[in-house]
């Protein structure tokens, strides 16, 4: 379960970094990344492409990080702040004008051999919407 939950405060301690190798040195080869909205993305090309493309977009910054294993250590459970800056217009959504954010979210996780293989998140997209509009 402890190694677990370092996997996990290791990969949010990348995504804080805006390190996208680091994020992808903790998943694995074949990971399937279910994002809030849209379709499941599989691998690391496609992980780090979804990557370059929000920080493109947004600034984000976790806080108040909050992680829970299971006792045999396959399943986690983060939740989390999401403190960010809309920094370009993303596709079908407001215009961006450098608004800030304050977002509740929550990140679920399939763990093997020492790597994530499926990472979930969530958010509320109508209150994100409300915040920058």
């Amino acid at each position: 379960m402890q190694d677990t939950i370092d996997l996990i405060t290791r990969y949010y301690a990348a995504f804080n970094e805006g390190d996208t190798e680091a994020m992808i040195a903790c998943l694995a080869p074949d990971v399937a990344h279910h994002v809030n909205e849209g379709a499941v993305r599989v691998g690391h090309d496609k992980f780090r492409a979804f990557c370059a493309h929000m920080e493109n977009c947004y600034s984000e910054h976790l806080t108040d990080i909050v992680v829970m294993a299971t006792g045999d250590g396959t399943r986690a459970a983060a939740e989390f702040i999401v403190n960010g800056t809309y920094k370009e217009t993303d596709e079908g959504l407001p215009e961006a004008r450098g608004q800030t954010y304050c977002l509740p979210a929550g990140g679920f996780f399939s763990v093997e051999n020492g790597r994530i293989t499926r990472v979930v998140t969530y958010y509320n997209l109508a209150d994100w919407i409300r915040q920058v509009s």
